[in-house]
């Protein structure tokens, strides 16, 4: 269904480069991300009062555009594998379908190569929950996943931002090493929402060609656009589109513990802020415009199209729960949402934060 090594190839060779740099200064960069991910751990765990339970070998990979490329494809390699099977059995029953397969799996190589190439340069940082081990991207033990870094992103914004080098990198380690610090101090969560997102996949009863059609048009998005007056597809999300009742119900779900994640880790990137990033004011005010703005028109569509205006959204949402939690019931009383996933809050919750402390507070004390 999909030519893995196509995408890659694909993303590889569109992907744009990033700034300049000299090799003594790349080298300086690269050192520096490392050297701050290391200190964020003792900050954020400071902070949050989390930590892991076991030693945390979480290997911290700092990258280029194509790194970032090669690991989120076989992130999902990883976690598509059974949906994919689900519909390349579907499509082998039917007249011609091994010749469909091979040739829709090319070109849907080079189309998912396209969108990586675009996402590639805007990503700062990212912890893959679900990253299989490999020799050129290791991963930790026991499933554990890997925090990647992205230098050219992280220049470049800086650049553009025109802020402290030293303290934006810092700042970005904060928000990344949160997510680390979730997962490897909560075990149950990363089997959570890989069990949320099979289901999800589980219920997907699309035919492939729908899929396939739905990666083409955010493709053709990064090439020219569609036809005019086919712009929002209603202003639904390539996510929106391929939804059943059942997804619906799942992905509530998903988008509560997702902006829960984001917006913690907004919330921790800020607290640890004014002690450690002297100008985190600066940075953050700068940063929030850029966020809200996007590049240009074409970025701001595809943000709709795929979905990441609502990832937006999740950072705005999710750092309005855990601040009001926190005010209300201070850091250890919010910490009971990493109790199970019956104490994470709802999607109606992240909007009324009283209503979860009323029901997982008032719960267990009753």
């Amino acid at each position: 269904m999909v030519d893995w090594n196509l995408a890659v190839a694909t993303a590889t060779r569109l992907v744009r480069p990033g700034p300049e740099v000299s090799r003594d200064e790349a080298r300086a960069v690269v050192a520096e991300l490392r050297r701050h991910a290391k200190a964020s751990e003792a900050h954020v765990r400071g902070f949050t009062r989390m930590g892991p339970e076991e030693a945390d070998d979480t290997p911290v990979l700092v990258v280029d555009r194509p790194g970032w490329v090669r690991a989120n494809v076989a992130g999902f390699r990883e976690i598509l594998k059974p949906l994919l099977d689900k519909m390349q059995e579907r499509r082998g029953s039917s007249p011609g379908g091994a010749v469909l397969g091979a040739v829709g799996g090319k070109v849907t190589g080079v189309e998912l190569g396209m969108l990586l190439s675009f996402l590639a340069s805007r990503v700062l940082g990212q912890y893959e929950t679900f990253a299989p081990a490999t020799r050129e991207l290791p991963a930790g033990s026991n499933g554990g996943g890997r925090l990647l870094l992205v230098a050219p992103n992280i220049v470049h914004v800086e650049r553009e931002l025109d802020v402290d080098p030293h303290d934006f990198r810092l700042w970005v380690c904060l928000h990344e090493e949160t997510h680390r610090t979730q997962f490897t101090a909560v075990p149950w969560l990363r089997d959570h929402l890989e069990g949320e997102i099979q289901s999800f996949l589980g219920e997907t009863d699309v035919d492939p060609m729908t899929v396939l059609e739905r990666v083409r048009e955010a493709a053709q998005a990064l090439v020219g656009g569609r036809p005019e007056g086919e712009e929002d597809d209603d202003g639904r999300s390539l996510v929106d589109l391929v939804q059943t009742p059942a997804q619906r119900e799942i992905l509530g779900r998903l988008t509560a513990v997702m902006s829960l994640l984001e917006g913690h880790a907004d919330f921790v990137m800020d607290g640890v802020g004014p002690a450690v990033v002297p100008s985190v004011g600066e940075i953050r005010e700068k940063f929030q415009q850029r966020r809200a703005r996007g590049a240009s028109r074409l970025d701001l569509a595809l943000r709709k199209l795929l979905g990441l205006d609502a990832k937006l959204r999740q950072y705005r949402d999710g750092e309005r729960f855990v601040r009001a939690v926190v005010d209300q019931v201070g850091m250890d009383g919010f910490n009971r949402v990493w109790t199970s996933p019956n104490t994470l809050p709802t999607k109606a919750e992240i909007a009324k934060p009283a209503d979860w402390v009323a029901r997982v507070h008032r719960k267990s004390e009753a």
